[in-house]
């Protein structure tokens, strides 16, 4: 697996959650490609020196999300249709990263025009100053 996952025990997030989205942005982003095999619970446990449980129970949400499928005896692999299913994967990303980012200005006490308006800003110094309605 080229992807190198990595995990931050103090990030709040849990554990498994950070493997979930690490391997599901792998896969959006093509870094992992349809048929392959991801490390074994053991190794990747070992790898990011967690519970082989917590590994587990990414590797059987991602299942049941099916980004990935388990063969007893031969491993995990990336399905097919999860890298056909990439686009929905990437905006689930993105509304992720939103939802942490709009949690964070609530917390500090901005309104929703504050945000509208640093949301706006933001759009215009990432995606330029032409905005489509």
């Amino acid at each position: 697996m080229p992807a190198v996952l990595t995990v931050d025990p103090r990030s709040g997030v849990p554990i498994y959650l950070q493997i979930i989205e690490q391997i599901k942005r792998s896969v959006a982003l093509g870094v992992l490609q349809p048929g392959e095999q991801l490390p074994t619970v053991k190794q990747l446990a070992i790898d990011l020196t967690v519970n082989p449980n917590t590994v587990a129970r990414a590797y059987r949400e991602l299942e049941r999300e099916h980004v990935i499928e388990t063969s007893p005896g031969r491993g995990s692999f990336v399905r097919a249709n999860g890298v056909a299913e990439a686009p929905k994967v990437a905006a689930e990303i993105g509304g992720d990263a939103l939802d942490v980012a709009l949690r964070e200005t609530k917390s500090v006490g901005l309104e929703r025009h504050e945000v509208r308006e640093l949301f706006e800003l933001a759009l215009q110094r990432w995606y330029g100053a032409e905005l489509s309605e």
